[in-house]
């Protein structure tokens, strides 16, 4: 039955992309926030978005949720138009669509070549951190979750690994021990660390509990790098401001806990300057 639903889900995806393809990028952005923020809140993730808002900001009222949710599916399908066009990006100027806050963080990276580990979340067009970081000249690898449509993925992962870095891991055990060949290597890490592990501890996240990955701090650990928080935001239709933040630099008596909850903290602060552009439909606290 899944594989039925995966299949329905790839022809209306592919039907998509072909409308975007005629409409061209502005036009079809508009067109596809206002198809999700109409038919997103109809999708079964609509009791978790609301409860993951509801726990990150519990003072909000019923109003203020349902615009949050409203809003971030206008994103998401501003997003989703976006990857149809995602070989614009690459290979135009990206400084047209991206205003960039401290390039010269990118710049002092490449120079001492020195790598590090750069985390974020999946904040509106996150893809384009990633895509930023390796054409400021960068060695770089991300690691990226499958997705469950096996009709689906195959396309994404092609993209991803031409378009926005070249270096794709598959998040998983094999996956950790391909970071540490490449960082021994002097490549750079890039990664999500907003979504629920299998394998990580449990720390706060918005005053409650919720599985977080540890790889960022068991890497300071193990080889004492600097972490590089990235957060990207949408201005207006297709134009972003990227912040490329001071590197994080922890003493030798932090643990991975004090590290991971110091992370966990940053995050916070990341999404609470503009809710709407995180996408809240992953079970964070489950």
């Amino acid at each position: 039955m899944k594989t039925l639903k995966y299949f329905f889900q790839f022809l209306i995806i592919l039907f998509f992309f072909s409308i975007f393809r005629i409409l061209g990028m502005n036009v079809a952005s508009k067109f596809s926030s206002y198809v999700l923020s109409f038919f997103g809140p109809f999708f079964r993730s609509k009791k978790v978005i609301d409860s993951n808002i509801k726990k990150a900001m519990p003072d909000l009222s019923i109003i203020e949720i349902k615009n949050i949710s409203k809003k971030m599916w206008k994103h998401f399908g501003m997003i989703l138009a976006e990857y149809m066009f995602i070989k614009n990006f690459r290979h135009n100027d990206l400084n047209k669509n991206l205003n960039v806050i401290g390039q010269e963080i990118l710049d002092e990276i490449k120079k001492t070549n020195e790598p590090v580990i750069f985390v974020s979340g999946h904040f509106n067009n996150f893809e384009l951190m990633a895509m930023h970081i390796e054409k400021s000249g960068i060695d770089l690898a991300a690691i990226y979750r499958p997705l469950n449509n096996k009709f689906l993925n195959p396309i994404m992962e092609r993209i991803r690994k031409k378009y926005i870095c070249s270096k794709q891991i598959k998040k998983g055990i094999s996956g950790t021990k391909q970071l540490l060949k490449l960082f021994k290597c002097k490549t750079s890490i890039a990664m999500m660390i907003d979504q629920r592990v299998s394998q990580g501890i449990k720390v706060n996240f918005f005053g409650k509990e919720a599985l977080t990955t540890t790889i960022p701090a068991q890497f300071v650990k193990k080889f004492n790098c600097k972490i590089v928080p990235v957060y990207i935001e949408r201005i207006i239709n297709s134009k972003f401001k990227l912040t490329i933040y001071k590197p994080l630099e922890y003493s030798e008596h932090e643990t991975i806990e004090s590290i991971t909850t110091n992370l966990n903290e940053l995050l916070e602060k990341m999404i609470l300057k503009n809710p709407s552009q995180w996408i809240w439909s992953h079970n964070r606290w489950k």
